[in-house]
């Protein structure tokens, strides 16, 4: 078996099918997905250079009404629902990404 090394401190899931479901809600002018948004916001880059991983997922089986599904895989055992228009800056410092926003 092979490894591959991240520079990962966090690995946040995010629910495609939800973000898509939405088409858009986030970001300042409200026009992106949830996780281009926030990546966008704290400047994180893709990929295992980043310094926390932002993936988003197929479907995570939740299913919020006008809302998108997030895990921070740090708490599986608590999900995020998070509405559109959401404050971005208070949701990294839930998931623990706003240290990371120095990157």
């Amino acid at each position: 078996m092979k490894r591959a090394r991240a520079r990962w401190s966090r690995a946040v899931l995010v629910c495609g099918k939800c973000s898509k479901k939405l088409d858009g809600g986030f970001g300042p002018d409200g026009d992106r997905p949830l996780a281009k948004a926030l990546r966008k916001r704290l400047g994180l880059k893709k990929g295992p250079k980043a310094a926390a991983g932002l993936v988003e997922t197929r479907c995570l089986g939740l299913c919020p009404k006008r809302a998108v599904a997030v895990v921070d895989a740090a708490r599986p055992e608590e999900w995020l629902v998070v509405p559109p228009g959401a404050d971005l800056d208070a949701l990294a410092e839930t998931l623990g990404l706003a240290a990371d926003r120095s990157v």
